[in-house]
């Protein structure tokens, strides 16, 4: 994720200063059809700091694609854990 510029920073904290029935929703149109909503598309599930020991080359292979390394690694576990099935070809529980 980006980060905000000092300008969008400005902004931000000129909309939080005021009530909420100072903001001018004119413009805006009333949502009425949810149908096209998707459920948990913004959800960032907590983190969990732990110690985990890998390989050296493991390490210098997620690091050799920049910042962010740690974030690679949950990616990638995570999309084990979602694809992982076990012998009998049915997805396995995640805990």
């Amino acid at each position: 994720m980006r980060k905000l510029t000092k300008e969008q920073k400005r902004q931000i904290a000129i909309v939080a200063a005021k009530r909420d029935a100072d903001i001018d929703l004119s413009e805006m149109p009333e949502v009425i059809d949810w149908s096209g909503a998707e459920i948990g598309k913004f959800y960032r599930p907590p983190k969990k700091p732990v110690t985990m020991r890998l390989d050296i080359d493991i390490v210098d292979w997620l690091k050799s694609y920049g910042r962010g390394y740690q974030t690679r690694v949950n990616h990638l576990l995570r999309h084990a854990m979602v694809n992982s099935r076990d012998v009998s070809g049915k997805k396995k529980r995640s805990a």
